[in-house]
C-alpha cells in the first residue's frame, strides 16, 4: 500500500515545478517507511529522481532539436546483424572523446548497412553528454543554404552550422554539387577544421568525393582539412534494413516530441 500525498504537499511541489515528482512520491514514501530512510537519503533519492528525469528530457529535447531519429541509440543496434566494421575503433568512438578532441567521422560502406544508425546513435549519444548537435540528409542541407540566399538568411545559417558541436552529413557526396553549393561544403568544412567534430556518412570514399566539387581547389582544400583529423569507420555486410521493417511484433514508428509537465 502506498502512501497518500497531501494536496499541500501536491501544491507546493507544483509551485516549484517539481510536478513529475508526484508519479513516484507515493512508492518512494512507502518504501522509505519500509526500509526507515533517513530523512536525508529519502531527499537525495528523490531529488535524484528529477535530476535523472531532467537530464532525459533535456536529452531528447536536444536530439528532436538536431533532427535526429531517437530510435537510433547505441543499445538499440542488433549486434547479430551481419555487419562488419572495426567494433575496436568503435568503442573508441562511443567514448565521444573525438568530439572533446574536435576530430571528425567519416562512416562509408554500401547502401543499407546501417552508417545512418550508427552516425544517428553517436548523435544521441553526443546529446545526453549536451553536446549541441544538428543532423541532415546532405542534399537537404544544400538546398535549405540555397534557399536562405533568396531570404538574406544565409549567414545566419552558416553561423548555426559552425557553432555546433556535432554537425552530421548524411549521404555526402551522392549527387555532384554545383558552384554554389561546393562553396558552401568548403566553407563548412574549413572552418570547422579543429573547432568542431563532423559526422559524414556515405557510399563512397573520401577519394572519390572530389568528383562531386565543382571546383577541383575547394574539393583538394576541403577534404584534405577532413581527412587528415578524421577517423574512418568502414562498414561492410547485409542490409541492416530488414531488422527495422514493420511487422506484428514491431509497429511502424510514428513521430512524437519530448512531453513536458511542470
Amino acid at each position: 500500500m502506498t502512501d497518500t500525498v497531501s494536496p499541500d504537499l501536491k501544491t507546493s511541489l507544483k509551485r516549484l515545478k517539481l510536478g513529475p515528482m508526484l508519479d513516484t512520491l507515493p512508492e518512494r514514501l512507502a518504501l522509505a517507511r519500509q526500509h526507515k530512510t533517513p530523512h536525508q537519503d529519502f531527499l537525495l533519492t528523490l531529488l535524484t529522481d528529477e535530476i535523472s528525469r531532467r537530464d532525459s528530457l533535456s536529452s531528447q529535447l536536444r536530439a528532436h532539436k538536431a533532427h535526429l531519429d531517437m530510435e537510433h541509440q547505441l543499445e538499440a543496434w542488433d549486434s547479430t546483424a551481419q555487419v562488419r566494421f572495426d567494433h575496436e575503433l568503435w568503442a573508441e568512438l562511443c567514448s565521444l572523446r573525438f568530439v572533446e578532441a574536435h576530430a571528425h567521422v567519416a562512416i562509408v560502406g554500401p547502401v543499407g548497412v546501417g552508417k545512418t544508425f550508427l552516425a544517428h546513435a553517436l548523435g544521441n549519444a553526443a546529446c545526453r553528454r549536451q553536446y549541441s548537435v544538428l543532423a541532415y540528409r546532405c542534399d537537404r542541407l544544400l538546398k535549405l543554404l540555397r534557399h536562405a540566399r533568396l531570404d538574406n538568411s544565409h549567414e545566419a545559417e552558416l553561423r548555426r552550422l559552425l557553432a555546433v558541436d556535432v554537425l552530421i552529413l548524411d549521404d555526402f557526396g551522392l549527387d555532384a554539387m554545383d558552384a554554389v553549393e561546393s562553396r558552401d561544403v568548403h566553407e563548412l568544412f574549413t572552418e570547422r577544421h579543429r573547432l568542431g567534430s563532423i559526422i559524414i556518412t556515405s557510399n563512397r570514399g573520401p577519394d572519390e568525393w572530389h568528383a562531386t566539387f565543382a571546383d577541383p581547389i575547394r574539393a583538394q582544400a576541403a577534404i584534405d582539412r577532413f581527412t587528415s583529423n578524421a577517423y574512418d569507420l568502414v562498414v561492410d555486410g547485409e542490409s541492416y534494413r530488414s531488422r527495422q521493417k514493420p511487422s506484428l511484433t514491431r509497429p511502424p514508428k510514428t513521430g512524437s516530441r519530448p512531453r513536458t509537465r511542470a
